[in-house]
């Protein structure tokens, strides 16, 4: 007597859903550090749309700008105000829990300089060493004096 085979048997059911959960469990590490990656990569865009306000803000206003280490935050703003002016800062980089920039100016001539970065009239600005850790991974990035554009020296994703 032949058999008419129109369906799966429940052993075959189960292999295929054994390879597919096999497959996924291999898939989902690789997924994870796509995502961390691309956290740790805004990290950096961040700093650098900070970065590229306080040049434009500094040649467009014909003053000085700092960027302001806080401890939960970035702050831009003018080195000086005047009387009629707000003190408010011109832009805000908040840190997420965990996270933590590290700023080194190798031009300094003291010990210790205080945590704020100046971005000059002309356009420039002081040469510094920023370094980035956070939960999704770290950065470091050599910032030009005359460009004030990013070179990164070291990048490595969780």
């Amino acid at each position: 007597m032949q058999q008419n085979r129109q369906a799966f048997t429940l052993i075959e059911i189960a292999i295929a859903v054994f390879i597919l959960l096999l497959l996924l469990l291999l898939a989902v590490p690789s997924i994870n550090g796509v995502f961390a990656d691309r956290r740790l990569q805004r990290s950096l865009d961040a700093l650098n749309n900070l970065v590229r306000t306080a040049q434009e803000r500094s040649v467009a206003d014909r003053r000085p700008y700092l960027i302001l280490w806080d401890e939960d935050r970035l702050v831009l703003r003018a080195e000086a105000v005047n009387k009629d002016e707000d003190p408010a800062p011109t832009a805000i980089l908040p840190l997420q829990k965990g996270d933590a920039f590290i700023l080194k100016l190798p031009a300094a001539l003291v010990d210790d300089p205080p945590a704020q970065w100046i971005f000059w009239p002309s356009g420039t600005c002081e040469p510094a060493i920023v370094s980035y850790k956070g939960v999704d991974g770290s950065w470091t990035a050599n910032y030009s004096s005359l460009t004030a554009r990013p070179e990164l020296s070291r990048y490595a994703a969780n």
